[in-house]
């Protein structure tokens, strides 16, 4: 086995490292029709049903453009997959992070990936690496479908290699799979190197290659920079969803009219980001964006603070200024929680709105305004209207383009971006160095119900970074500290293979039992053994060690107390 020179050498073991760590990151929600990996959503389909794909695929557009399709697949997958080993072997040796390529894909059931070769030396741009394939999925359909022939079949396979090491490495690095059992070999076996190493990589690139698609690392971090240009960090919406991404798709199509909009949803789903995006996205991008909470400004204020004031107009008047539609002219007007107008004012809005001129309070001469009107509400507009609550012809003046956006807990697949982009923000804001989640914190952030929606997870994500300690993971007690009831519903991949029910119970392991009863441990023993971990665990926080154990606080002391005086 050939051995790599150097300090940034990959030396590489007879076999790669335990696959638990990787294993520990599978977690199933069937309530919820969820499976995640290290934070990704996943499916589980039948590898039949993928051979019969396959097949369709090349019948109908042709073997040469089926090829590309499944390995631009592979390679995004496996480029997504690049992403979770610096997470999960963060602290480990370069090969054995690595290797978290191979081993998700052994995790994800694709095939069974073993090192013959592997000589990479990062600093001097050397990377030679070869594999052994067993049991590959892919290759195993293609010869049900199509039997023996002359090309290798694992199309997508090669494609993951490719993406997952050029991602990791930061260079293009291509993988060939020299033998395969759809060529009638007993294995498979790749081969990767730069591509500049192999004599023409231009053909293996192509398959890779298409316009239609951003690298991967950009995908999943969708903050959509191209289209919301003129939006600052601090307002790109973060989302990867079917949720989330029909409703950005109706921005983007309602982003360069003049078309007023109005977003619905719970508070805190993000109304006021995508309307920040929805004005970066338009031809009013370079004007003015002026955000109003109607909720915040008292009945007596809401003329003034919409339409100006004269100099004089009342006590306390000293000067002119204009108001929010002024200030706004030429770009956009957001007004959030729009339903808590009352209906004199919603009388005066309706008619700056429908004749495009304003008077400020005490003046009498007519200014005509041009903006953009985008409003919110996390109330039902059409039930306001019928209780009387709510002007309907206002109602209708300003529902041209109604945009719902989901709950959070209808769009999970965005938890792990959200949690990531955030994290970023508040290392950086906070200058604290944290690493990331360890893997209770993620199942339990998936978990969660969130009934504060995205708003609640930036504030949870903030408290766990300004808790956090440097260079450690975020765990569960520096998020849930607020009283937050955390769900069992997760399942996860046992040591034996079976997926178990990831609650108090469901951990419950008989061989475990078995080991503590051996070891002749009394009930009182194990109880303090577990307050001592837990407290330990929490970093002396009574409230959310006796969250991990499952009791009340008060619970919690007094049982730390009593097994404290018996010892």
């Amino acid at each position: 086995m050939k051995v790599g020179s150097g300090a940034a050498s990959l030396v590489v073991p007879p076999d790669l490292p335990r696959i638990s760590d990787l294993a520990a990151t599978l977690h199933f929600a069937p309530e919820q029709g969820h499976i995640w990996l290290a934070g990704r959503r996943m499916v589980l389909v039948h590898a039949r049903t993928m051979g019969i794909v396959r097949r369709e695929v090349i019948n109908a557009v042709g073997y040469d453009r089926a090829r590309a399709v499944f390995t631009r697949q592979g390679y995004e997958a496996g480029a997504m997959d690049a992403d979770v080993a610096a997470k999960v072997r963060s602290n480990d040796s370069v090969y054995d992070a690595f290797s978290v390529g191979p081993q998700l894909h052994a995790l994800e059931g694709a095939v069974l990936v073993e090192p013959i070769t592997v000589d990479v030396d990062v600093a001097n741009g050397r990377f030679y690496a070869e594999y052994r394939w067993r049991h590959s999925s892919e290759c195993a359909e293609h010869v049900t479908a199509f039997g023996i022939g002359q090309a290798p079949a694992g199309w997508g396979q090669i494609g993951y290699a490719s993406g997952y090491a050029s991602v990791y490495f930061g260079r293009p690095i291509v993988y060939r799979e020299v033998e395969c059992i759809a060529m009638g070999h007993d294995e498979c076996r790749i081969v990767g190197k730069p591509a500049e190493a192999w004599d023409d990589a231009e053909p293996d690139l192509r398959y890779m290659r298409s316009e239609q698609l951003h690298t991967a690392t950009d995908a999943i971090r969708t903050v959509r920079e191209g289209d919301a240009k003129a939006a600052d960090n601090r307002w790109r919406v973060v989302g990867a969803s079917s949720g989330f991404n029909t409703a950005f798709d109706m921005l983007r199509d309602v982003a360069d009219t003049d078309a007023p909009v109005l977003f619905q949803g719970e508070s805190g789903v993000g109304k006021e980001m995508f309307a920040r995006n929805l004005h970066a996205m338009g031809k009013r991008a370079e004007k003015p964006f002026v955000a109003v909470n109607c909720a915040a400004i008292s009945e007596t204020l809401i003329e003034s603070e919409l339409f100006g004031v004269e100099r004089g107009a009342f006590t306390g008047a000293t000067v002119s200024r204009p108001g929010r539609f002024e200030r706004a002219e030429g770009g956009t007007l957001f007004l959030d929680e729009i339903a808590t107008l009352s209906l004199i004012a919603q009388a005066k809005l309706l008619r700056a709105l429908q004749e495009g001129e304003i008077e400020r309070v005490g003046d009498t001469r007519v200014r005509s305004v041009d903006i953009r009107l985008v409003a919110a509400t996390n109330v039902d507009l059409r039930e306001a209207v019928a209780k009387g609550a709510f002007r309907a012809d206002l109602f209708y003046r300003i529902n041209v383009f109604p945009l719902r956006i989901p709950p959070l807990r209808d769009r999970r697949a965005d938890i792990p971006l959200l949690m990531d982009h955030f994290l970023s923000v508040f290392r950086t804001r906070y200058d604290k160095k944290v690493s990331g989640f360890d893997e209770q914190a993620v199942s339990a952030m998936l978990s969660y119900d969130w009934p504060g929606n995205v708003r609640e997870l930036e504030n949870m994500v903030a408290r766990g970074v300004i808790l956090g300690r440097r260079g450690e993971p975020l765990r569960v007690h520096h998020l849930f500290t607020s009283g937050e009831r955390l769900g069992d519903q997760r399942y996860r991949l046992g040591a034996d293979g079976r997926v178990r029910s990831s609650g108090h119970h469901g951990n419950r392991s008989p061989v475990a039992i078995a080991a503590l009863m051996d070891a002749g441990l009394t009930m009182d023993d194990v109880e303090r053994d577990l307050l001592d971990e837990a407290f330990r665990r929490c970093s002396g926080n009574r409230s959310a060690a006796a969250r991990l154990l499952g009791v009340s606080r008060a619970q919690f002391n007094h049982r730390y107390t009593q097994a404290s005086k018996a010892r």
